[in-house]
């Protein structure tokens, strides 16, 4: 029978118990004697710790494979390194997380491989940018920062119709809200230190999607060592299981939040795809289960007026990453996108200025009211 995301969080992949243990055991080990089974070493991603999580995330986007990786950044280069060769083309959105835009900027272009930045939410534009060595389409299900929602299924359609290898990062959204690898891509990548663990102790990452392509990233990864070590297999483990009982007060909360924020006199501009006003509202209801726990906005007043809000706040921790429990609030420029030249940041609409939160799983009264009060010293 087919069951619900709470209940494969729960019970994917827990079919062996070990020496009866409800808890899957850390297996604190390297390696592991030679038997009639395949060599199994940490590196090769293969051991307990490593396999029940690949089962279990492969059931949550109803793919096909998936496996663990030792941060966001492994998964995503691994991946991508599995895919394109020295002389492609790659076309990748225009507006991505800092480590991945400087890693197709600067790596990629050491190994030949060049990359048109385009526009994902204009479909009309994409065939001319097609080259006859154009080989991959990376695109994000929630932009960071500004939380855009692309035109997903005509990307999904374009990678198809044009023999494309098709990466999406679905770290913003997760599993829960948005089934990517289901919707038809061929690679969903998730930064595991956010949402799938969410509890800000942990660095791993996530690779799923079809076999294929999965084996192949996984064959670099062994050789990168790029693996997940056993105890931090554990913890992202037991974080996972929660994760649809937290995206739910995620999305609740910062969608609360949100429309607190769009109604204040003191915000300038405010992104969350739960907002009627944001332009892609209609999009992501449609295929989205929630909106996420992220949204970023900019105050009237510039670059001292976020300071002061960030200075006067107290729930919130000004550090970065995202995705854990508790609520975070940083600047992108200083932060998940500091390594951007002022052009590419130009280019990206992204600020000085502009604030990034991610939404935690406090009570949404006591968020809102701590922003009152920090907004109206600002």
């Amino acid at each position: 029978m087919k069951l619900a995301i709470d209940t494969q969080l729960i019970h994917a992949g827990e079919d062996q118990r070990i020496e009866g243990a409800i808890r899957m055991p850390i297996f604190q080990t390297a390696m592991f004697e030679h038997d009639d089974d395949p060599l199994r070493y940490v590196r090769y991603n293969n051991t307990p710790n490593q396999t029940i999580l690949n089962h279990k995330l492969t059931v949550l986007e109803e793919a096909e494979d998936a496996l663990v990786t030792g941060s966001g950044m492994a998964a995503i280069t691994a991946s991508i390194l599995s895919a394109v060769k020295p002389g492609d083309h790659l076309l990748a959105q225009n507006s991505l997380y800092g480590g991945t835009h400087k890693f197709i900027r600067s790596l990629l272009a050491d190994l030949n491989v060049s990359v048109s930045f385009f526009d994902a939410d204009a479909p009309d534009t994409w065939n001319s940018l097609l080259r006859t060595n154009t080989s991959s389409v990376y695109v994000e299900s929630i932009t960071n920062p500004l939380v855009r929602v692309c035109d997903l299924e005509n990307i999904v359609e374009f990678a198809q119709a044009n023999n494309l290898t098709s990466f999406i990062d679905n770290t913003f959204a997760s599993p829960y809200n948005y089934k990517a690898a289901a919707a038809g891509f061929d690679f969903s990548l998730h930064s595991a230190t956010k949402y799938l663990n969410g509890h800000s102790d942990v660095v791993a990452g996530a690779i799923i999607g079809k076999k294929e392509w999965v084996q192949k990233a996984g064959k670099n990864l062994a050789q990168l060592g790029g693996s997940l070590d056993p105890y931090a297999c554990f913890l992202l483990h037991r974080g996972l299981q929660t994760l649809a009982l937290r995206m739910r007060q995620h999305n609740a909360t910062a969608q609360m939040l949100s429309e607190f924020l769009e109604s204040h006199n003191k915000v300038n501009k405010i992104h969350y795809p739960g907002l009627r006003s944001h332009p892609q509202h209609e999009r992501a209801a449609q295929w989205f289960e929630g909106f996420s726990g992220m949204l970023s906005f900019e105050l009237h007043g510039g670059l001292p007026a976020a300071n002061k809000l960030i200075h006067h706040l107290h729930l919130p921790v000004f550090a970065p990453s995202l995705g854990g429990v508790e609520s975070l609030i940083t600047r992108p420029v200083i932060s998940s996108h500091s390594g951007l030249s002022p052009e590419d940041l130009k280019a990206a609409e992204i600020s000085d200025h502009l604030i990034r939160i991610s939404v935690g799983i406090e009570d949404a009264n006591d968020l809102i009211k701590d922003f009152k009060q920090a907004l109206h010293q600002v």
